[in-house]
């Protein structure tokens, strides 16, 4: 298989990979001055356990997601615009440091994009 054919987990680095990003996204998170609060009660080590559950099942991995859906996991927050804009920066910022390639970037944005009618304002 080449590296165009292989699934976005892969590319990713697998588990490893996906697990240094995840921290580097939680990292982000609670020194954002925009969401840091989202998260200030939360057990890091659950949020981002389900992190990497959601991500890994969702772009071909073994991994089997155990939490909510997106739209259960954040009804009633009322995350704006702005917010979702916060994580996706730091998402990005996550993927720069791990050094991701442009093309699984792109992948990734699409990936958040196509959920933000779950999270933001509902």
């Amino acid at each position: 298989m080449s590296e165009a054919e292989s699934t976005l987990y892969v590319r990713l680095g697998g588990q490893e990979g996906i697990a240094a990003i995840v921290d580097d996204i939680w990292d982000n998170h609670v020194s954002n001055p925009a969401i840091k609060q989202r998260y200030a009660a939360s057990d890091p080590d659950n949020v981002k356990r389900l992190v990497r559950e959601f991500f890994g099942a969702g772009i071909g991995g073994p991994e089997t997601y155990t939490g909510d859906d997106m739209l259960t996991a954040h009804k009633g927050m009322n995350i704006s615009d702005k917010e979702f804009v916060a994580v996706v920066d730091d998402v990005l910022s996550a993927l720069d440091k791990n050094s991701v390639g442009q093309k699984e970037r792109d992948e990734v944005l699409c990936i958040l994009y196509s959920m933000k009618g779950d999270i933001v304002h509902v």
